[in-house]
């Protein structure tokens, strides 16, 4: 597939313009490689290891949720130097899709770890910038089933904190680091928050607030989306895919 048409694409269907994001990152395309595309990697994270993954495994382009460019623009030296370089010197290209992944309602990290627990998605919730990022469902379950059914579906532990009421009716999930989705969660009259990590401090929110937080790891709740996708390319345009897996425990 020519590259100009799958970043089109892609640029499209997760609305890469419509939803803002935090003005450190920059979404789409991010380093431009061979024209041609047969084979797409896809992680988390555009980590050193996953480019020499890419490039060990020939192929063509990398598409992250947590892309290379962050804050300033940084000299291209040491580090920044060995992490580019071989992209470069192998034509891989680099392709990032932070937030618009998280909000997506068909491959979105939320929407797919709601469809995970066997939930289908009822509505949005936690808005950024005017768009909301976080996807709820009702059930009815207790507390620590649904932790339960987290662990079967990620692979990891998950930390509860019983905050709120233990029969869960509506659940609402923001992945990553979903601190500030605390409130959102009490706002659209959640009873739980599933979320990636939060700092010590939005214990007290959660408390105070009536709200249940399940933690299931921020590297782990953000490998949905990125897998979605994968499935996305492969039904639409018979690429071939691999998912490169790099998890930190966080």
């Amino acid at each position: 597939m020519n590259l100009t048409e799958l970043v089109e694409h892609l640029d499209g269907y997760l609305n890469i313009s419509g939803v803002p994001d935090y003005p450190t990152a920059y979404n789409g395309l991010q380093v431009e490689g061979r024209a041609d595309v047969q084979k797409v990697a896809l992680a988390v994270d555009a980590s050193a290891y996953a480019v020499r993954e890419a490039v060990r495994q020939q192929l063509d382009m990398l598409i992250a949720h947590h892309g290379l460019l962050w804050n300033d623009p940084r000299p291209l030296v040491g580090r920044e130097y060995q992490l580019l370089a071989p992209l470069f010197q192998h034509g891989v290209s680099v392709y990032a899709a932070h937030l618009p992944l998280d909000a997506h309602a068909e491959v979105g990290n939320n929407v797919g770890l709601l469809r995970m627990l066997g939930l289908e998605p009822a509505g949005s919730f936690a808005p950024f910038q005017g768009v909301n990022t976080g996807w709820w469902a009702e059930t009815d379950a207790g507390l620590h089933d649904v932790a339960e059914r987290l662990e079967a579906a990620l692979g990891v532990r998950v930390t509860v904190m019983a905050l709120g009421g233990r029969r869960i009716r509506r659940l609402g999930v923001v992945s990553g680091g979903g601190h500030r989705a605390i409130k959102d969660a009490h706002d659209a009259a959640l009873d739980a928050l599933v979320t990636g990590e939060i700092p010590h401090s939005a214990y007290f929110d959660a408390e105070e607030l009536g709200v249940n937080v399940l933690l299931a790891g921020h590297y782990a709740t953000e490998t949905v989306g990125v897998r979605l996708l994968g499935e996305h390319l492969r039904r639409s345009f018979g690429l071939e895919t691999a998912f490169i897996d790099h998890p930190t425990g966080l």
